[in-house]
């Protein structure tokens, strides 16, 4: 489903040039849980931000899906990410003006589904995720833990080939966390491919294997 070619992703600051992602090779088959570990700065958001399209490499080759994704537009980069991706984010990334079931509707509703259908899809999901009693609660009135919950029923909601997950437990106490990690490992199971920066040994053992960057560069 991924695989790269001498990925990298360089920023110029001034008259610096850091590179955060160096000539990175990496494969990732359909139905793997796949961790990415490594010291703060080591590039591991930086690279998940180039997976996740939300970035561009300086140069090499990203490949998603049988998708060559550098030549595309950015309006073929967005459709890609919205009806293919979900993201899970370390601080929720929850729209606050906005309730749960509207939060979780969000990703219909960009994919342009019609509103009965985005309803039941959203009302499904909010109760596997044990959501459904707060669906008319905004993200403030929620605990960390729900909010993550939240978060994950708005990543897998329209169902993505590919679900990335940028320190998903970092803001969870370890009660929360091993419930999200559950879900994740779950999704896994149900056939979902997964990609997970982590910063913990524990979180990291949870995936099928573990892809060490140190100063961009993949380390294993």
């Amino acid at each position: 489903m991924i695989k790269t070619s001498q990925l990298t992703r360089s920023f110029i600051t001034e008259n610096m040039e850091t590179t955060a992602v160096k000539e990175v090779n990496l494969a990732v088959e359909q139905g793997e849980f796949v961790a990415i570990m490594g010291p703060s700065g080591c590039g591991k958001s930086t690279l998940l931000n180039l997976l996740g399209l939300i970035d561009r490499p300086s140069s090499g080759s990203y490949d998603f899906n049988g998708i060559q994704t550098e030549t595309l537009s950015e309006n073929s980069l967005t459709r890609l990410r919205r009806g293919s991706m979900g993201f899970i984010f370390q601080n929720y990334n929850l729209v606050e003006e906005l309730n749960i079931t509207e939060n979780v509707e969000l990703p219909l509703v960009f994919m342009g589904m019609g509103r009965k259908e985005r309803k039941d899809k959203v009302s499904d999901i909010l109760h596997q995720m044990k959501m459904g009693h707060r669906s008319r609660h905004y993200p403030g009135q929620l605990s960390g833990g729900q909010q993550q919950r939240v978060a994950f029923a708005r990543a897998i909601v329209n169902q993505p080939l590919l679900l990335l997950a940028d320190e998903p437990t970092g803001n969870l106490d370890s009660k929360n966390g091993a419930h999200i990690l559950d879900l994740l490992s779950e999704h896994n199971r149900s056939g979902g491919t997964i990609v997970m920066v982590t910063h913990s040994l524990k979180d990291a053992s949870y995936a099928h294997r573990t892809i060490r960057l140190l100063d961009g560069v993949i380390a294993n």
